[in-house]
């Protein structure tokens, strides 16, 4: 019976490693109408914790989420932010009491997160590598 367990429990970490191995690299996008054509690690993460609220040249900046359930979530704090989803929901939870920033609006697919940016070229949000469309334009690669 115990070797029975150790294989399943081994079987299912290979299964779980070969996953996250397997992630889809994530970039960054704007609007193709927006004036924003680069932004660096620091700027992207300033915008996503809510230290900043405005693009480098001045134009406000809308960020957008994925939920947390999404890899493109994970991937992204991971790499831009540093942060886990546990961390995250206590930053915000921090911020917003204070009054000092708002949480950003979540969207729970790359489909959703499409639409929204095409037709606001204040968002920026990111995505799946392979999701990307003729209707935004990448503006950083982690």
């Amino acid at each position: 019976m115990k070797k029975t367990h150790f294989i399943l429990l081994f079987c299912i970490a290979l299964l779980l490693s070969i996953t996250k191995a397997q992630s889809e690299p994530v970039v960054v996008i704007v609007s193709t109408n927006s004036p924003v054509n680069s932004l660096d690690k620091e700027q992207v993460a300033s915008l996503f914790l809510g230290k900043t609220t405005n693009f480098p040249n001045g134009s406000s900046a809308q960020p957008i989420e994925q939920t947390d359930s999404t890899a493109a979530h994970e991937e992204f704090h991971k790499s831009v932010t540093e942060k886990t989803a546990t961390q995250l929901k206590s930053y915000w939870s921090k911020m917003v009491f204070s009054g000092k920033a708002s949480a950003p609006q979540e969207v729970a697919s790359n489909a959703e997160l499409l639409k929204l940016l095409s037709s606001n070229p204040a968002m920026i949000g990111y995505i799946d590598k392979s999701a990307v469309d003729k209707s935004v334009k990448i503006i950083f690669t982690p």
